[in-house]
Order: C-alpha cells, then sequence, then structure tokens
C-alpha cells in the first residue's frame, strides 16, 4: 500500500511540470501585454526581460508556499491519506481548468484556481469524515477549513477588481490630459519627471512584491517599513536625474525604459509569488510523504499537523521551475492566444472585434453614454473644450488602413499600466492583503483602456461584452474549480488507485484534444489563402487585386455549392455541417473587407478615388453569392438535420445536371481570373441567358411533378428553394462578371 503514494508523488510532479506550461502560458498575459500593445520595444527584448524577471522571481521565491500548506484547511484535522487525495484532485482540475482557459485565449486568475480547488477538495473530504463520524454534524465543517484566511483571500481578490479598474481609469485620464496623445514633445520637457514617478513606483514595488519571500529581504525590510518616505524620496531623485541624462545621452523616450523595468518587475513578482499556484501543492505533499515515511505510521492515522510548520522551499525545485517557466514563455502558442484577447481589448485604433455584443454589454454602453451626455451638458465649455483636445487622437491612429501593424496603444498607456499595476500590488502587500495579480493587471489595462476613449462608440458595445465575457470566465473558474476538485477528491476517495489512474489518462486525452484543437485554430489563423483587403491607392491596382479575390471566392463556391448536393443527396449531415461552417468563413472574411471599406477610401490617391465606387460594387456582388451559398447551405443542413424524407432521384439528377453546368461555369471564371485572360470574362457573359433558362426548364418541371406525382410538401418547398437561389446565385455571378469586365475596359 506504501507504493501508491510513491506513485502519487511521482504523479504529482509530473502534474506540477504540466502545471507550470499551463499556468505560465496564461499568466503571461500579465507582464507581457504592456510592452507588446505599446511596441516600445522588439519583441525579443520583451522576451529576454520577462525570461530574466520569471526566472529571479523563481529562485528567490522561498517562503511563498504557505496557502498551499495552511492557508486553505486546518492541516491538523486530516491523516497523510487523506490529504494526498486532495492534493492529487487539486493537481488534476488545476491543470485542466487553465488549459481549457488557454485553449479559448481568456485571461484567468492561477490564484483563484487554485485557492478555491484546495476549498472545495477540504470541503468534500471535511463532509466524508463529517458523514463517517458519529458525533461530528455539519456545523464541525468549520473546524477543517481555515475560514478567516479564506474569506480574507478571496475578498480581498474580488475587491481588487473594482479598485484596479477605477485607479487605472483615475490615473490614464490625469495622464492623457497632460500630455495628450500627441505626447513626444512634452514628453522632451516632463519627461524625466514622469519617468522618476513611474521607476520610483515600479522599483518600490519590486522591493515589495517581488523580493518579498526571498533570503535577502530582511535585511532591508526593516528601512523600507519604516523609513518608506525617505526611501521613496531618494529614490524618485536619483530615478529623475537617470531619466533626464538617459534622454540627454542616448536621445531616446525615458519611457522605454519605464516599460521594460515595469516589465521586468510584474515578471518579477509573478514568477516569484505565483509560483505556489504550480508547485505549492506537490512541494506540501513531498513534506507530507517525507514525514510520514520518517514516522513509522499509517497513512490514515497519522496527523498532517506538521504541515503548519513552515518549510522553506528546495532552492534545486525553484532553479528547475523558473527553467520550466521560461522556456513555456518562449514556446507557448496558447500563451500568446492569451495576450491576443487583452491587447485586442484595450486596442487603440480598429481592429478585428474578438467578442459579439450582447444585451448587458449594450445595456452598459447605452447608461454609460446617457451619463456621459448629461456631464457633458453641465461642465463649463472652456473646460470641455480643453479636455475634448488633450483626447484629441492623431489621424494616423484614426485610418491607419494596417491597424494589426500599428501599436495597439502608445507608450504612456503602457507606462501607466506597468505602473499603476505595480503600485496598487505593492500595496496591497504592504498591509498584507492577498490580490490577484491577473486580476489587477488585467482591470488596470481595461481601466486605461476606458479612460483613453479606446472604447468609442464603434467599438465599445463589443469591448465592454469582452470584459464581461473575462469577467464571467472569473466566476467560472472559481464555481469551476470548487465544484471540480470536490468531485475529483469523491471519486479518488471511492476509487482510490484505480479512479487514479483513470483520472490521469483522462486528464492526458483531453490535453491533447485542447492541444489539437488550439493548434488547428492557429494554423487556420495563419492561413494566407483567404480573401485580402486592397492596399492599392491606384485604379489598376484595385483591379488587379480584386481579381485575386474574385478567383478566391468563385473557386470555394463551387466546391461549397457541389458538396451541398452532394450532401443532400448522400443525406450526408457531416458532409452538409462542413459546408455551412465553409460558407460561414467566407461570410465572414466578406464582412471583414466590407468594415475596411473606411480606411481603403480614406487611403486612396485623389486622381483615384472612381477605384473606391468599383471596390464597394465588387463587394456587394461578393456578399450577394455569399449569402445565396447560406441559404442553399442552410436550408439543405436544415432538411437533413430534421430527417425529412429524401430527396426523389429524378430531383436528385436535375440537381446534378445545374451542378455540371455551374461547376463547369465557376472553373471557367477560376481560370480566367487566375491567368489575367480578362478578354474571355465577355464569353462568360454571354452563356447568361442559356444557363438561366436552364434552371427555369427545372422549375417548370417541378411543377408539373407536383401537380400529378410528388407527394411531399417538405422535398417541394426544399427544391424550389434550391432552384430559385441558385437563379439568384447565378445573377449575382453574372452582375460581377458584368461589371468587372466594364471596369476593366476603362482602364
Amino acid at each position: 500500500m506504501e507504493n501508491i503514494y510513491l506513485l502519487m508523488l511521482v504523479a504529482l510532479v509530473v502534474l506540477a511540470i504540466a502545471d507550470l506550461v499551463v499556468g505560465v502560458s496564461n499568466d503571461a498575459v500579465n507582464f507581457l501585454n504592456s510592452a507588446i500593445g505599446s511596441k516600445a520595444i522588439s519583441f525579443k527584448t520583451i522576451m529576454i526581460v520577462a525570461s530574466l524577471g520569471i526566472f529571479f522571481g523563481a529562485v528567490f521565491s522561498s517562503g511563498m508556499m504557505e496557502v498551499a500548506r495552511k492557508g486553505i484547511f486546518m492541516p491538523g484535522q486530516f491523516y497523510f491519506d487523506e490529504i494526498m487525495i486532495i492534493f492529487m484532485a487539486v493537481m488534476i482540475t488545476d491543470i485542466l481548468l487553465l488549459d481549457f482557459f488557454n485553449t479559448l485565449g481568456m485571461p484567468t486568475s492561477t490564484t483563484v484556481s487554485i485557492v478555491f480547488e484546495l476549498l472545495g477538495a477540504a470541503v468534500v473530504m471535511a463532509l466524508i469524515k463529517i458523514s463517517a463520524s458519529d458525533s461530528q454534524t455539519l456545523a464541525d465543517l468549520a473546524a477543517y477549513i481555515n475560514t478567516d484566511k479564506a474569506t480574507e483571500i478571496i475578498s480581498g481578490i474580488f475587491l481588487s477588481v473594482v479598485i484596479a479598474f477605477t485607479i487605472g481609469a483615475l490615473v490614464q485620464w490625469l495622464s492623457r490630459l497632460v500630455f495628450s496623445f500627441e505626447y513626444e514633445k512634452k514628453v522632451k520637457n516632463f519627461g524625466a519627471l514622469f519617468g522618476g514617478v513611474c521607476l520610483t513606483a515600479i522599483g518600490y514595488f519590486i522591493f515589495f512584491k517581488g523580493l518579498k519571500g526571498t533570503p535577502y529581504y530582511d535585511s532591508f525590510k526593516d528601512v523600507l517599513a519604516s523609513q518608506w518616505i525617505t526611501v521613496v524620496a531618494v529614490s524618485f531623485v536619483f530615478w529623475t536625474l537617470f531619466s533626464w541624462l538617459f534622454m540627454k545621452i542616448f536621445k531616446k523616450s525615458i519611457l522605454i525604459i519605464v516599460i521594460a523595468i515595469g516589465t521586468f518587475g510584474l515578471a518579477l513578482a509573478f514568477s516569484g509569488n505565483d509560483l505556489v499556484n504550480f508547485i505549492g501543492v506537490p512541494m506540501a505533499a513531498y513534506h507530507s510523504y517525507e514525514a510520514w515515511a520518517a514516522s513509522g505510521q499509517a497513512a490514515s492515522t497519522f496527523s498532517m499537523e506538521v504541515l503548519r510548520e513552515k518549510v522553506p522551499a528546495e532552492p534545486i525545485l525553484l532553479f528547475i521551475s523558473g527553467g520550466i517557466m521560461v522556456l513555456t514563455l518562449w514556446f507557448s502558442k496558447k500563451a500568446r492566444s492569451v495576450a491576443e484577447t487583452e491587447i485586442g481589448l484595450s486596442r487603440q485604433g480598429h481592429g478585428t472585434e474578438k467578442f459579439n455584443p450582447n444585451m448587458l454589454s449594450r445595456a452598459v454602453v447605452s447608461g454609460s453614454t446617457a451619463l456621459s451626455d448629461s456631464i457633458k451638458r453641465i461642465m463649463p465649455t472652456g473646460a470641455r473644450r480643453t479636455i475634448s483636445k488633450s483626447f484629441d487622437k492623431p489621424e494616423d491612429i484614426l485610418v491607419g488602413d494596417k491597424s494589426e501593424e500599428q501599436p495597439a496603444f502608445d507608450m504612456i498607456r503602457a507606462s501607466i499600466n506597468l505602473t499603476v499595476a505595480g503600485v496598487l500590488i505593492s500595496i496591497a502587500t504592504s498591509y498584507k492583503l492577498p490580490l490577484s495579480t491577473t486580476y489587477v493587471t488585467f482591470m488596470v489595462a481595461m481601466g486605461t483602456s476606458l479612460a483613453d476613449k479606446a472604447w468609442g462608440r464603434e467599438s465599445a458595445v463589443y469591448r465592454v461584452a469582452g470584459v464581461l465575457n473575462v469577467i464571467g470566465g472569473w466566476f467560472f473558474t472559481a464555481f469551476s474549480a470548487f465544484s471540480a476538485a470536490g468531485i475529483l477528491t469523491y471519486i479518488i476517495f471511492l476509487g482510490k488507485g484505480p479512479a487514479i489512474a483513470i483520472l490521469l489518462l483522462v486528464a492526458i486525452g483531453l490535453l491533447a484534444r485542447n492541444y489539437i484543437s488550439h493548434k488547428n485554430k492557429a494554423i487556420a489563423k495563419a492561413d494566407k489563402s483567404g480573401l485580402r483587403k486592397s492596399d492599392s491607392k491606384t485604379v489598376q491596382g484595385i483591379i488587379a487585386e480584386s481579381a485575386e479575390n474574385i478567383s478566391n471566392v468563385v473557386s470555394r463556391s463551387n466546391k461549397i455549392y457541389s458538396d451541398v448536393l452532394t450532401g443532400l443527396a448522400k443525406q450526408d449531415k457531416k458532409k452538409l455541417k462542413k459546408s455551412k461552417k465553409g460558407v460561414d468563413k467566407l461570410e465572414a472574411e466578406i464582412e471583414e473587407l466590407r468594415d475596411h471599406i473606411f480606411f481603403f477610401i480614406k487611403s486612396l490617391d485623389e486622381t483615384s478615388v472612381r477605384g473606391s465606387s468599383f471596390y464597394i460594387t465588387i463587394l456587394g456582388y461578393l456578399t450577394d453569392i455569399a449569402q445565396s451559398l447560406e441559404y442553399i447551405s442552410k436550408k439543405s443542413y436544415k432538411h437533413i438535420n430534421n430527417n425529412h424524407k429524401p430527396l426523389r432521384y429524378n430531383q436528385i439528377t436535375d440537381l446534378k445536371e445545374i451542378d455540371d453546368t455551374l461547376s463547369e461555369l465557376l472553373g471557367k471564371i477560376d481560370r480566367i481570373f487566375t491567368e489575367k485572360r480578362f478578354d474571355y470574362i465577355s464569353d462568360i457573359v454571354d452563356s447568361k441567358g442559356e444557363i438561366l433558362q436552364s434552371i427555369n426548364d427545372k422549375v417548370e418541371k417541378q411543377v408539373a411533378r407536383t401537380r400529378t406525382e410528388e407527394s411531399s410538401p417538405k422535398n417541394t418547398t426544399l427544391y424550389f428553394n434550391i432552384l430559385l437561389e441558385t437563379k439568384e446565385l447565378m445573377h449575382a455571378i453574372m452582375n460581377l462578371m458584368e461589371e468587372y469586365n466594364s471596369s476593366y475596359k476603362k482602364v
């Protein structure tokens, strides 16, 4: 029986390594986003700075592992066999939960997940013990849980959400009021003072939060606590002088240094303090096993009171953990997916919105707009003009037609993000208030985005929906962590070794599935074969680039139409569903091009404005094509999904004839546009009447069949729907050809 606990310990070590990987993939968003979003320094430099912060934070993180040992439950109330079940359930849950959020690209809190997992597992194990006892009742549950500490941790975490958002918005608003969006000139005059304030705050944060718990902290903690005013004043003078000299000597903005040091500080704090979330449980399990093995007692009678003792972390384990975290930071694709979510929500300019608006986001935006209008009405005109001038954005932010290549926000906002997050975390640490670094950094970024008017009327409803989704995910984290850990605890208690083996296999399977799913999404995102936004500024260039999009749409339409009719004939629901997804993807790409029209027109030369009319018309016809395909695929899938009668043989034969004709036509169009043989477009246009007449003949044949032999109303309706929508599809294609042919001849 002793071997099972050794095997569990080995499994926990393996799970700890996996947890480090999935944990860093999610928490990297905390310290990377400001630097990546502002593009103040190169991506490689950002990664090197963050890697150094992570590694030093991990190596010097001794003394930070107590939450997993006694922060949530009373260890003396549990025996060794029970505590190992709790730890195993917690680690399996933590890996699956964090990987789930990573796959979705959503930031969540590793602190909240580990706290609620420990709480859920301990509560269930306590209930098991109470149910087996004749003398204990449900009222005795409080004896097993460290309720005071757990309540303090949970309330502190969620309170930090409101505070971080509010302070972030206020500081950013004041900073923008001073510097405006054209901050380069003012930074030359006031940059030294701004750099002094930011670097003093970040430096103080590094000492208070980043290095708390290290072997060196004791030597200067008394000075920081009792002489903090002097320390801050001296630091401010030093960093202000440093900022002035840096700008004078290197002729560069001090904001670059602020962002680099801020990134290092947040990475240091994350690694030094959040490492407990990944390896705290396995290390507690190791110390438990060590104490139990030395005791000679049975696992079911050995009290875990030993976990109340403060045990320093093992240096070699911290060193290895730091190495794993750094490697994960460099190679994890999911870390970048999570980072993209926050950067997208805080982007200053135009970009593709990841989230769809919902009723709550619409209500929030509507209420906020009404409140803002009311404040403006009572504000003096002079003050309103002054404020408005500070928040006027440069033209390149408004009309940048390559927004993905531009910084998501400027260096002022990046500096405020890092400074405010660092200050809030260091203040909470000085008062021994627990909080989630993820929640603080995310909500500060959202607050600064709001204050910076990044959430304008064009994007607010999408951004607010995104923030609400992320916050909702945080509550889901707490609920699911508590529930899942509790359920797994009960399963392991009942099934012992076999249950652990099955759960580990299930966990491996789910991790593999999530990895494959994320990889496929990344491949699809990196696929450059979709429709392309026009970069040309001349009529000739617009017409040439449109040829590529037309060829792309025609080729994909040919395949989608044929696949729908084949799926309909064979009643292949899977094929029809795949075709529906193909249409959805095509529609989304065309819609993205339509969203780009504003920037496209703004970028045109004066002599090429007439090209915009051609471009808009072409997009209109491409939209018509996609809508016809969407209607046909949706009706066909619905028919098969509802298990209606299959189409009759003669109906399928007629549709096959249309498919062959259309396939030949679309194939010719594809070759014409691929090979740039535009003189042959006239031949395509001339065949319009013949093809439409063929469809009309099929309609008349079906009318005759309906009067004499047809017995299925659903079949008849579907068949007519396909024929009539195919006519609409043909009209859209021919109109597209005529428009392109006419414009091509004019050039």
